[in-house]
């Protein structure tokens, strides 16, 4: 792929929101790509891993889902310096092309079975491929998002990231409801496990062809044009570590929580609260839709009152509210009570997942912008978010479940005192295009 030829004048607002729309559709496709394994784990983790406790398979399935992330630091290093070098939307493309490899993989891979310790290594495989995808890809759509959004909506726009990113975790627990409605229980558990990968590689192909054709951003065409070094993981530490330690550590509890009351929860609701498998889809299900609609709203009021105060709500809420939300989530078995438990959850992470990409985008320039957001950020992602499930089902099988609301807790009191120290940065951006 080439780099896209320099804009030759400011971008207007419909050649903007067209690019949103376009990075954001892209997005949401590879996201759901990445959380289908999360959402169907359930059904495929017994072909992989055979074993009869329940907790020992989920364990299994959550250390290749872990695996998945140690990629996602090389992902980033490696697509990150090429969004910066060739272009954001080659960056973009390329990430997706990753992804749908990925995905084709698990769809067609044999089961421990048929093909014994094959299997869960070719699992492991599909997840590392997905793993450089999506490392790749938080840096260049949070970069490209930012860069397009005009300066004063620029919260409200790179919250879209978000909704994306949410909305691929939707549209997998969606596709996961379908099957559960169209297809018997033993047929799902069989072989229709398998259809949300081959449905996700599908689309990912009709997503490369919608990124090839989104346009650059000015922000790149400026960085081209200028004598700026070129984007590279010593540049990046040597000239700008302040900037990427602070990304690691605001990441650290923000990327945990966000983790631990999305993804997990799924598994959370079955396998301590005592819900079906039906139901706790339907509760997280639910909880992530209204947790989509707000990702736009916070967004929008950080352009108003600025970053920080946003970022300081989640790390005090977070601090004081995530051990006796998940203490409640125990021993509840009304399903509208554990809806409102988790949105309450899912609410106060908003604080973070609204604005965390614009926040990183803001604390660097150009040059090295796309790999400036995207290491640090896959660093703290993969140790924190990454292991969010088996950390938890570590307490869990060890006896001392509590353990990790704790762990939780603590993570976010970290990176709530880089959320009082750092400075706003709405009113500091580096982005200098309006």
């Amino acid at each position: 792929m080439t780099a896209a030829s320099p804009p030759s004048h400011r971008p207007t607002t419909r050649a903007r929101a067209k690019a949103i729309i376009g990075g954001s559709t892209g997005n949401l496709v590879e996201w759901y790509d990445w959380y289908a394994y999360a959402a169907f784990t359930l059904y495929f983790a017994p072909h992989f891993f055979p074993s009869g406790d329940s907790t020992a398979q989920l364990l299994g399935a959550a250390a290749v889902f872990a695996v998945g992330f140690f990629m996602r630091p090389i992902g980033a290093w490696a697509m990150g310096i090429y969004a910066d070098r060739k272009g954001r939307k080659s960056g973009l493309a390329l990430s997706v092309s990753l992804m749908c490899a990925g995905s084709l993989l698990i769809a067609v891979a044999p089961t421990y079975e048929t093909a014994g310790l094959l299997a869960p290594a070719l699992l492991v495989l599909a997840r590392l491929m997905q793993g450089l995808s999506v490392g790749g890809e938080y840096g260049a759509s949070a970069t490209y998002l930012s860069e397009m959004a005009g300066k004063g909506r620029r919260g409200f726009f790179s919250s879209f990231q978000y909704v994306t990113l949410i909305g691929g975790q939707l549209l997998a627990i969606g596709v996961l409801l379908v099957l559960q409605a169209v297809l018997s229980e033993a047929a799902l558990d069989a072989w229709g496990w398998r259809i949300p990968f081959a449905i996700g590689a599908a689309l990912a192909v009709v997503v490369f062809w919608i990124r090839r054709g989104l346009a650059e951003t000015e922000s790149f065409a400026n960085a081209q044009a200028s004598d700026a070094p070129k984007s590279g993981m010593l540049a990046l530490f040597r000239h700008h570590p302040r900037e990427a330690l602070t990304v690691m550590l605001m990441t650290a509890g923000g990327t945990l929580a966000f983790y631990a009351f999305s993804i997990y929860m799924q598994k959370f609701l079955v396998n301590t609260s005592g819900f079906d498998r039906e139901t706790a889809s339907r509760i997280n299900g639910a909880s992530l839709f209204v947790f989509m609609l707000l990702q736009p709203v916070a967004g929008a009021l950080s352009d108003r009152v600025g970053r920080k105060p946003l970022l300081v709500g989640f790390g005090v809420l977070g601090v004081l509210g995530t051990y006796p939300l998940f203490a409640a989530l125990e021993t509840t078995r009304d399903p509208m009570t554990a809806f409102a438990l988790v949105l309450a959850g899912l609410a106060i992470v908003t604080g973070y997942t609204s604005i965390n990409a614009v926040v990183k985008a803001e604390l660097f320039p150009a040059h090295i912008r796309a790999l400036g957001v995207a290491l640090p950020y896959a660093l703290a992602n993969t140790i924190f978010g990454g292991t969010a499930e088996y950390v938890a089902l570590s307490f869990k099988d060890a006896g001392w479940e509590r353990g990790f609301y704790w762990y939780v807790t603590g993570m976010i009191a970290l990176s709530l005192i880089v959320y009082i120290r750092m400075r706003d940065t709405r009113t500091t951006s580096a982005i200098v295009e309006d």
